[in-house]
Formats: C-alpha cells, structure tokens, sequence
C-alpha cells in the first residue's frame, strides 16, 4: 500500500467522525440561539472528534472492520451524549 493509498483511507476513515463534530456544535448554535454555550465551539468539536474517534476505533476493533452502521449509531450516540454533558448547567 502506498503512503497516498494509505492517507486516502485514512480521510476517508477519519470524515464521518470529523463532519458529525463540527456540525453538531455548529447545530446547537441555530437551536439553542437563546442559550450561552460553553464551552466555545472549538472546544466541544474537539471533544466530540475525540469520542467519535474512539467509538470509530472500538468499531473497527470489534468488528473487524470499518463502515457498519452500529459503529455509526454508536458514534451518533456517544457524540450527542458528549455534547449534551458539555452543554449542561452543572449548578443545578
């Protein structure tokens, strides 16, 4: 496999996690316009890149290859629970 094959399926790996990251935080600002969100939205892409990672990874793993859609469910999940602690009021 060449290093360009190789960072091709790389991306390709890399995009679902990467798309649902930016466009959930960039979601949240449209719906919850009355609302501060903390942390910025630098901050919660990141974090849900990270779990989305991981989740893609444990996929992978587990199943033995990439592209399921429970590997998709599950990254859809884990990303909405990751965004939904970051964007709660721990005060209460």
């Amino acid at each position: 496999m060449t290093p360009v094959v190789l960072l091709d399926h790389f991306l390709n790996f890399l995009a679902p996690a990467l798309w649902l990251a930016l466009l959930l935080p960039l979601a949240g600002r449209f719906f919850l316009k009355k609302r501060v969100l903390r942390p910025g939205f630098w901050v919660q892409a990141a974090v849900n890149l990270a779990v989305n990672l991981l989740v893609l990874v444990v996929g992978l793993w587990s199943f033995g290859r990439d592209g399921k859609m429970a590997t998709y469910a599950g990254m859809t999940l884990a990303c909405a629970t990751s965004q939904w602690l970051m964007l709660r009021d721990w005060r209460d």
